[in-house]
């Protein structure tokens, strides 16, 4: 058995990503303020929360859900995201394009990203957009993946 002797932890002995690859995590962050430009900032908060749901990202899913509603979003739409396609009155059919994309990219080894669901969201988005809600589909997804490799706790938002 070997003994983990990196002082570079958090939590339960979990890797301090930031600390222990600056470099990438910089770039992380340039690739996530990059996605977002230009993007209603209610939508990225929408995509965010629906992937960290998906990938059961509690760390994430606690940090937009509080992002979203510090820029105004309601309760019952933040509710109303894991059953969106339930309650799409509650959201405009970009958002639902966006919600249908965000779920087939996060979950792309199920069915690879349908046809119907990439063409309503090219119908919805011109080019540009649609460029942007991919690359901030792909953003979350690797949050989400390292905040769950590096054991992340809920509520405890370390951008603060």
């Amino acid at each position: 058995m070997t003994t983990n002797t990196n002082t570079n932890v958090t939590g339960a002995g979990r890797l301090n990503f930031a600390k222990a690859a600056p470099k990438v995590f910089r770039a992380l962050i340039g690739f996530d303020a990059a996605a977002r430009e230009g993007l209603d900032p209610a939508l990225v908060e929408l995509i965010q929360i629906r992937s960290s749901h998906l990938n059961r990202c509690a760390y994430c899913l606690h940090m937009h859900t509080n992002d979203a509603r510090k820029a105004g979003e309601t309760e019952d739409r933040l509710h109303m995201v894991p059953v969106w396609r339930e309650a799409r009155h509650f959201f405009t059919e970009k958002e639902q394009a966006a919600l249908a994309l965000t779920e087939a990219v996060t979950l792309v080894a199920d069915a690879g990203v349908p046809d119907d669901v990439y063409a309503e969201a090219a119908a919805r988005f011109d080019e540009q957009e649609l460029a942007h809600v991919l690359s901030l589909i792909l953003t979350i997804n690797t949050w989400n993946r390292v905040a769950l490799a590096t054991g992340k706790v809920a509520g405890t938002d370390e951008r603060i």
